[in-house]
């Protein structure tokens, strides 16, 4: 184990955040260029769009539960997270590299109808990605301690992912889509791999305190757990409506004069959106949490992305407006993809976590599917795009009320941790 690992360095944190990196910028291409690409180049509606879309959630319903189960119960490549992070990565790099290519795809296979190409590749790309991505935040557990350096894991994954998430968007919105997509493939297959020659994973997890340190480690409270997958999914109802359908609010509202605008100000958009949610959790949330704890700091947020939400329903009406309640609405997005796995981690058998990690992963992909399948066409026919952002604003508000029924697990002292068989 090197000696960045034994003292849970800055730099550790920053090696352990690279592989969710690598698939947090993978999902911002396809936030950036999925829609674009479908509607500017293949000319589908918005409710096609949508069943395009639909191909990750299924993905993830299939792929994460699997995949972490099984990931909790092998050991080769000396890992148990290691070799579907590797695999998934390879493969998650390869798919981007056939998304800007799938007309070819169509063409060379005979198709007619694009949107099963389309599909395909979406599919691919999202299984390669559910693969890893379970993997890369269920190894932070297993290498951190619970409390303060666990809460430290994510929040630094959250910081490293966003900033290179903002330069994802950044990239398209001053080189193009089409340069941010191979760019991607490079840094996709880089960020996957390396780190996992430098990271030891725990064959054996024990906690040495008590004999109650040691049966609460392996206890699921349930009841928490399920309240909180409630309270996850109403939050991920408003961002994944945001992510699939905001082109439709753009071309409504702005009226961008060219398909490029258009590209442009949504790769803005999202660039502003994931460069604070870059920022606050590390900086701003982490420790807030240690003042208030991470439920009210986390319910909060969402309050404060609701606002944002409603702003750009009823007052975004140029450009520069839309980016400033982007802004606030960033807040909400830091808490969403870093306080969440942090708390869940405290509330489940931690001899599990992968399998608790894809069950967790539920709350997300099936509000995406819901958001895909059902509210696409309902969008579509909508004389007045404003409901996108009604439906975010309302969906975020309702979510932070479901948070206060989760409980704030009690501060505990440091954990300390044996490592054991790690070869």
């Amino acid at each position: 184990m090197l000696e960045i690992q034994k003292k849970l360095s800055n730099i550790f944190y920053s090696l352990l955040s690279l592989p969710a990196t690598a698939m947090g910028f993978a999902l911002s291409i396809q936030i950036a260029a999925l829609s674009w690409l479908m509607r500017t180049q293949y000319n589908l509606d918005l409710h096609e769009i949508g069943f395009v879309w639909a191909a990750g959630p299924l993905a993830g319903i299939i792929g994460q539960p699997i995949v972490g189960a099984i990931s909790d119960n092998v050991w080769f490549w000396k890992g148990r997270r290691r070799p579907f992070i590797l695999i998934g990565g390879t493969l998650a790099a390869l798919m981007l590299l056939a998304l800007p290519n799938i007309g070819a795809i169509s063409d060379f296979f005979g198709f007619s109808n694009i949107i099963i190409v389309a599909v395909f590749v979406a599919l691919t790309l999202d299984l390669a990605i559910n693969i890893s991505f379970n993997p890369t935040r269920s190894i932070i557990a297993d290498v951190t301690p619970e409390g303060i350096p666990r809460t430290k894991g994510y929040t630094w994954m959250q910081t490293i992912s966003g900033t290179f998430g903002m330069l994802a968007y950044a990239i398209g919105a001053i080189f193009g889509n089409y340069f941010l997509i191979y760019f991607g493939v490079f840094l996709v297959a880089v960020f996957s791999i390396i780190p996992m020659f430098f990271i030891e994973e725990p064959r054996e997890l024990k906690e040495v305190e008590d004999e109650n340190s040691q049966a609460k480690a392996t206890e699921t409270n349930w009841k928490d757990f399920l309240m909180l997958l409630f309270a996850h999914s109403f939050s991920w109802i408003g961002v994944q409506t945001m992510f699939v359908y905001m082109i439709g609010f753009v071309e409504q509202k702005l009226n961008p004069v060219s398909d490029d605008e258009t590209g442009q100000i949504l790769a803005i958009s999202f660039l502003i959106l994931n460069g604070v949610g870059a920022i606050f959790p590390a900086f701003v949330l982490e420790p807030i949490t240690e003042r208030i704890g991470r439920v009210k700091t986390h319910l909060l947020a969402l309050l404060v992305m609701s606002i944002g939400y409603f702003g750009i329903a009823f007052f975004a009406s140029t450009v520069l407006s839309l980016y400033i309640f982007m802004g606030v609405a960033g807040v909400g997005w830091a808490a969403i993809v870093s306080l969440p796995f942090a708390i869940m981690s405290e509330k489940v058998n931690k001899n599990r976590m992968g399998f608790f990690m894809g069950i967790f992963n539920l709350s997300v992909v099936l509000p995406q599917l819901f958001v895909s399948l059902a509210l696409g066409i309902f969008i579509q026919n909508a004389i007045d795009k404003n409901l996108i952002f009604i439906i975010s604003g309302a969906t975020l508000a309702v979510s932070a009320v479901l948070w206060l029924l989760v409980k704030e697990n009690k501060k505990t002292k440091k954990e300390e941790f044996r490592v054991s068989g790690g070869h």
